[in-house]
């Protein structure tokens, strides 16, 4: 039996880009296609099998250690990305700004997606979902050095709250191209009835 159900919703690719040296600058360039390796994207700064451990994993491990990369690419929502402009009393806020791979139209609740779900593409390039991305105070500048605004209405760490989008891994090969429609499937599991507790949530 499946442990992936096919559902009825989809997105269209609306933006690409890559960064090609994170320490360099946060900011992504426009791109028309992703030919996708396991590996992630040849050349882009966040592609690879393995990456140095981080901050949203330091209950797990040290700082910069070698662990699995389940981060090659940022998934962000084009109409998430205009409930923070809002926020931020931007009109617009391009994913280029936050270093983002892709931009989606037409998902709802991108950044809410539940953790291994997959985007499929027409070809079988297949991403997994890792997890939500926690935003960071780091866009502040590029938005502002972009914008010609000395100050924002709002942090984008605040604004961008449950809604900076997620991170994924190449599951399966494959080219994504702008326009293309990508096919989401959901984990056909139940939410695991513990998790509050987990989580030190109070009911």
């Amino acid at each position: 039996m499946p442990a992936l159900k096919p559902t009825g919703f989809a997105a269209r690719i609306a933006w690409i880009g890559r960064v090609g040296d994170r320490d360099g600058s946060l900011a992504s360039s426009p791109a028309e296609r992703l030919a996708l390796g396991f590996d992630g994207l040849e050349g882009e700064s966040h592609g690879g099998a393995l990456r140095p451990a981080c901050s949203r994993v330091s209950a797990q491990h040290r700082r910069g250690t070698p662990i699995r990369n389940v981060r090659q690419l940022s998934v962000v929502s084009e109409e998430e990305l205009a409930e923070t402009a809002a926020v931020l009393g931007l009109e617009r806020l391009e994913p280029a700004w936050i270093g983002a791979t892709l931009c989606l139209a037409g998902l709802p609740h991108l950044s809410l997606l539940p953790p291994s779900s997959r985007l499929q593409g027409p070809d079988g390039a297949t991403l997994v979902i890792d997890m939500q991305n926690r935003p960071c105070h780091l866009p502040d500048p590029v938005i502002r050095a972009a914008t010609g605004r000395d100050r924002l209405a709002a942090s984008f760490r605040k604004a961008a709250a449950n809604r900076r989008g997620v991170t994924a891994w190449v599951e399966r090969e494959g080219v994504l191209e702008l326009g293309q429609e990508l096919r989401l499937h959901v984990p056909d599991q139940p939410a695991w009835p513990h998790l509050s507790e987990a989580r030190g949530v109070s009911r």
